[in-house]
């Protein structure tokens, strides 16, 4: 069982890699909860909306994401991620690109849909 739900994570994980790298704002707010708690790479937390409106400003704008390193935990109605990225882009025009590792956590509804509530960043020196 946790063998398929890993495998649907895995699918879901690149759904959000190609929506962040296209700014599909529409795929992203399916992906994420509303009630998202993120903290960046420089320790601030990044609402749902907030995330959003970056993509859809443009001011965060992604030209690559490498995944590598992925591991996922299954429990229940919970997977947690964990993956190195390498990304490239820029932010309010600023070029930007560095090794991160992400984790995240993904919950599944009653309805069976699952979504990112909680996720953390750093930089990988």
């Amino acid at each position: 069982m946790n063998d398929n739900i890993e495998a649907q994570i895995e699918i879901l994980e690149e759904k959000l890699r190609q929506a962040t790298i296209a700014a599909d704002v529409h795929t992203l707010d399916e992906l994420i909860s509303p009630e998202l708690i993120f903290t960046d790479h420089l320790g601030n937390l990044v609402s749902k909306q907030a995330d959003l409106d970056a993509h859809k400003s443009g001011a965060f704008k992604i030209i690559s994401i490498e995944p590598s390193d992925r591991q996922v935990l299954v429990k229940n109605n919970v997977a947690i991620v964990s993956v190195k990225i390498q990304l490239t882009g820029s932010y309010h025009g600023t070029p930007t690109s560095g090794t991160f590792r992400f984790t995240r956590v993904w919950v599944q509804s009653d309805a069976g849909a699952w979504q990112i509530i909680a996720g953390h960043s750093g930089i990988i020196a």
